[in-house]
């Protein structure tokens, strides 16, 4: 039995075939493009279905048994359509924020259901883009769907429900499990525009006939609703019990976890989705720091050298590694700037020196990130596991397993994709937790060094100081 994982993502589609041991055994990728101007950001849904398509294909499975597929994409992601799913529209991306005008239009028709949510409505998220494309007076006959419901309907033959982890952008009500009529009517947004919701794991459709000669998926294979390719990475990383968190170190550092009460933090820092089993929800935020900063400050170095000399600094300055403006998690500023010491984030003589700063910040900001989730009220106390580029290097993992004082593991494929296939697999034998221990394998694990830790504590909480006193962060 094989299961098939298909991740959307920004810059290429990627499709995944494991067995029921978490054994890769095909898997495929296709470059996607898109089309970048100012604060627009667009993709050409029907080019989502045809990458798709030729990936699936690309895995080459023959009369090989597939028990299911499910998708991930990018969050916020959406589009218009007709009522049998023909695009209407380009689709505009998780980041497009041409809408930015009506997110404080949206924020204030439903403060109330966001707050006791626990996020704010962003200027790129999905419900300002409804409203744009109100003004534009193109909702007419329309339906909003998703990212991952263009390629969904394609394979099973019909327009689907969307599920509730890409909703949730769009303004999905998930304590209510059902879209706020009266946010929507006070937006004068018809609900008919918007597609019907359902949990992650529900069976979509079967992969239909015409389908099936375009992917080489038998015919028949249940196609299952996915999630947020974030949630994605969360269950290829198997954090899917009770206090596990996944802490994505790739160009930004992004942490999810699981708990058995929705959190609240009233900076709006912390947003949560459901999860795709039990009563439990799925916290967690994305820095505007991360990797990012290191390939911005050290373009063309060599970061294995880099590494070594940067193992044996001792005297590392305090570091704030945001290299563009504005923070979002674990504080929220706008006005925030990345600092080295007492100056501005700059490369002086000893890039070393500089490079170990960097990752000793990116490990506080960590820290600091799972300090406000148990103080909004998340379980963070089973294990951690690392994900991401940044992951690759193993000192810096070393590091940041220190400076947090737990273990660590880190995962053999931390694909999104794998994801998608762990919760096809969980979803149809009825125990996601059960199916991601059986297809996530752990390929080494982190024991923290707690004398190194302690040796540590005094600098961290040196970082923390500098953020009270910046004005950033309120102890």
């Amino acid at each position: 039995m094989l299961w098939v994982g298909v991740d959307l993502g920004t810059q290429s589609v990627r499709a995944l075939a494991v067995d029921d041991d978490g054994r890769t055994v095909a898997s495929a990728r296709r470059p996607l493009r898109g089309t970048r101007s100012g604060t627009r950001h667009e993709q050409d849904p029907d080019a989502w279905w045809t990458l798709t398509a030729e990936a699936l294909a690309a895995l080459e499975l023959g009369d090989r048994e597939v028990g299911g597929v499910a998708i991930c994409a990018t969050s916020g992601t959406v589009l218009l359509t007709d009522p049998d799913g023909t695009p209407r529209t380009p689709g505009l991306m998780y980041d497009d924020a041409r809408a930015g005008a009506f997110a404080s239009v949206a924020q204030e028709a439903g403060e109330a259901l966001w707050s006791r949510l626990g996020y704010r409505m962003q200027p790129a998220w999905a419900l300002p883009k409804l409203l744009w494309w109100q003004e534009k007076g193109l909702l007419a006959g329309a339906r909003l769907a998703h990212q991952p419901d263009v390629v969904a309907a394609k394979l099973v033959g019909h327009p689907v429900a969307s599920d509730s982890s890409h909703a949730l952008k769009t303004g999905y009500d998930l304590i209510e499990d059902r879209w706020p009529g009266d946010i929507l009517s006070r937006l004068d947004i018809d609900e008919d525009v918007l597609p019907p919701v359902v949990r992650p794991g529900t069976v979509l459709g079967e992969v239909c006939a015409d389908a099936a000669a375009l992917t080489g998926l038998p015919v028949g294979t249940p196609v299952v609703a996915g999630m947020t390719d974030g949630c994605a990475a969360q269950l290829a990383a198997g954090a899917l019990e009770v206090g596990e968190w996944n802490s994505v170190l790739g160009t930004t550092l992004a942490l999810k976890g699981v708990s058995t009460s929705l959190p609240h933090d009233p900076t709006g820092a912390v947003y949560s989705h459901r999860a795709p089993h039990g009563d439990l929800w799925l916290p967690g935020g994305a820095s505007s720091t991360g990797a990012g900063a290191v390939r911005a400050l050290f373009p063309g170095e060599d970061l294995d050298a880099l590494t070594a000399a940067a193992a044996s600094v001792r005297d590392v300055p305090l570091c704030y590694p945001l290299v563009g403006h504005g923070e979002r998690f674990p504080f929220v500023a706008t006005e925030a700037r990345g600092f080295l010491g007492d100056g501005p984030l700059v490369v002086p003589g000893d890039p070393a020196r500089v490079f170990a700063a960097v990752c000793t910040g990116v490990a506080h900001l960590e820290r600091l990130s799972f300090e406000l989730l148990a103080a909004a009220g998340a379980d963070v106390g089973g294990p951690v596991t690392f994900t991401g580029g940044g992951a690759r290097n193993e000192w810096w993992n070393q590091l940041r397993c220190d400076v947090l004082g737990v273990p660590v593991r880190l995962p053999e494929n931390p694909e999104p994709a794998l994801g998608m296939a762990v919760l096809a697999a969980g979803s149809l034998a009825g125990d996601i937790p059960a199916a991601a221990k059986r297809l996530v394998r752990v390929r080494r694990t982190l024991e923290p060094d707690m004398a190194r830790h302690e040796e540590l504590m005094p600098a961290y909480r040196a970082f923390v100081v500098a953020l009270v006193d910046r004005g950033w962060w309120e102890e």
